[in-house]
């Protein structure tokens, strides 16, 4: 499951093999361009995110990835080079709670 808001560069839909691209879950444009992956601000973005998370459209994708890894096993998809200070990581603890 990709949970990114943008395609990854240079990778076609085809070579990727994803099950499903979960936009609706990616940070706002503003909150990504905020953040910009400074791992001083990981806490503060992860406040902000949860909180467009409980946003409605936002809020049932994140039920239907929660139902997703309740059925199995769910990965986490992101184009970022630090995946632990992203998007994703937020997320992952997101659905164990």
């Amino acid at each position: 499951m990709l949970v990114d808001r943008i395609w990854p560069r240079g990778l076609t839909k085809i070579k990727a093999g994803l099950d499903e691209w979960c936009k609706q879950v990616a940070p706002s444009t503003e909150l990504r361009t905020w953040y910009h992956h400074d791992p001083e601000l990981f806490a503060e973005f992860g406040r902000r995110y949860r909180g467009e998370l409980a946003e409605p459209e936002r809020a049932a994708a994140v039920t239907h990835l929660r139902e997703l890894a309740n059925s199995g096993v769910l990965t986490l998809l992101t184009a970022t080079r630090q995946p632990e200070i992203s998007e994703a990581a937020v997320l992952a603890e997101l659905l164990q709670q």
